[in-house]
């Protein structure tokens, strides 16, 4: 798999360990309204990672309201030199 993208183009696939989806190029709010959509639809288990064109500020006080943490995390391809993508990792709070 290439970074950040799934190898048949699909915005949704899993790797070992989470659910991704792709959510670049979309004109807000569809990135968070798909995000809440398979974090309320029960299609995560407990972690997603979410690739972004930026942060979602917006995004941050839905999870917690749904008890979700979110961190943003460093793509794996990038090198330390800085892209486009912002790639966050969102997990289930264990009650």
């Amino acid at each position: 798999m290439s970074c950040g993208k799934s190898e048949n183009g699909s915005r949704v696939w899993r790797t070992a360990d989470a659910l991704h989806v792709d959510v670049r190029g979309l004109d807000p709010p569809a990135p968070m309204v798909a995000i809440l959509r398979m974090i309320d639809g029960g299609e995560v288990d407990d972690v997603l990672i979410a690739h972004l064109d930026r942060e979602p500020v917006f995004l941050y006080p839905e999870l917690d309201l749904r008890g979700w943490t979110h961190e943003i995390i460093l793509p794996p391809c990038d090198g330390g030199r800085g892209t486009d993508e912002v790639q966050i990792r969102l997990a289930r709070l264990i009650a």
